[in-house]
């Protein structure tokens, strides 16, 4: 462990696995206090056992405002004010436009778009200054996928919300900033809606769409 983030504390959501996961493990290594919010909060048991004196886990929905408050109430109490704030939780599923509905497409946005920005909104009284907001949006804000539209169009908002969000809150202090990860090897691209023999397939086309190699992994984006 070093210690470059000593005494800095940091909330990072959908924190069960994948991208988010790795974030909150690198926050642990660098000596900072982490708060873990996921749906599925026994997948955060090991994390807060690695830790237990800087770490808290709480248990909610990003589309639910009162598990989100209970967050910014739990974290607060436990660590007083905030330095990072990673929205992080998502959910991506590979559908046709013509099937998109309005079920479909809220479903993505409530998560990707509302969650996220509440997320921040809600904890922006607590963000000490020089802190900052991370927002997690995607290369398919760049690049056309078939059947991606609905979630590339929701991190596209992010990215918007993002540049808009750096300059409002600048004069408090507060940065502002979006990493859009490449293809990242996460349990993401197993719920999105393809048989596992196409995931395979999907990879390929997009990295070969992109750039040569695989997908990469959630620890490029944590550092």
């Amino acid at each position: 462990m070093t210690h470059r983030l000593d005494n800095r504390v940091a909330v990072v959501t959908g924190a069960s696995s994948g991208i988010g996961r790795t974030i909150a493990e690198r926050f642990l290594d660098e000596g900072a206090k982490v708060a873990v919010f996921a749906r599925n909060a026994e997948a955060l048991g090991d994390l807060a056992a690695k830790a237990p004196d800087r770490v808290l886990v709480v248990a909610g929905d990003v589309t639910v405002r009162a598990d989100l408050e209970r967050l910014v109430r739990e974290t607060t109490g436990r660590f007083g004010g905030v330095d990072v704030v990673v929205p992080n939780a998502g959910v991506a599923k590979v559908v046709p436009f013509a099937d998109s509905d309005e079920d479909a497409i809220q479903e993505q946005f409530s998560v990707n778009v509302v969650g996220a920005l509440q997320t921040a909104r809600l904890f922006l009284p607590s963000i000490r200054r020089n802190g900052s907001i991370v927002f997690i949006t995607t290369f398919l804000v760049q690049v056309g996928f078939p059947g991606l539209a609905v979630y590339s169009a929701s991190k596209a908002a992010i990215s918007s919300a993002t540049k808009t969000l750096a300059a409002e809150l600048a004069p408090q202090g507060i940065r502002v900033n979006a990493v859009a990860p490449g293809p990242i090897a996460t349990p993401i691209w197993s719920k999105v809606g393809l048989p596992e023999a196409a995931l395979g397939q999907v990879a390929a086309q997009v990295t070969s769409r992109l750039l040569p190699g695989s997908f990469g992994a959630p620890g490029s984006i944590a550092d």
